[in-house]
């Protein structure tokens, strides 16, 4: 599997830059977002059990938007 870059934070600060990636898969269309870990307790709670090989993050509504924009320009 292969990952483009699609666009980072453009408010992020050095070393820190949630980004996200569309990969080249042939099964099904999946992006890999890089973001910040999430450890605050109440928002683990909330979320409830993470399955092995999973991970929650947390990323910027400007990061989702570069998903958004890739769609609204016809590349899907």
């Amino acid at each position: 599997m292969r990952a483009r870059f699609l666009g980072k934070d453009p408010e992020s600060q050095v070393g820190q830059s949630p980004t996200l990636f569309a990969t080249d898969r042939t099964d099904r269309k999946t992006f890999i977002a890089q973001g910040w870990v999430v450890t605050d307790r109440q928002a683990l709670i909330d979320v409830g059990p993470v399955p092995e090989g999973e991970a929650i993050i947390e990323i910027p509504e400007e990061v989702l938007k570069l998903y958004a924009r890739r769609y609204e320009e016809g590349e899907h």
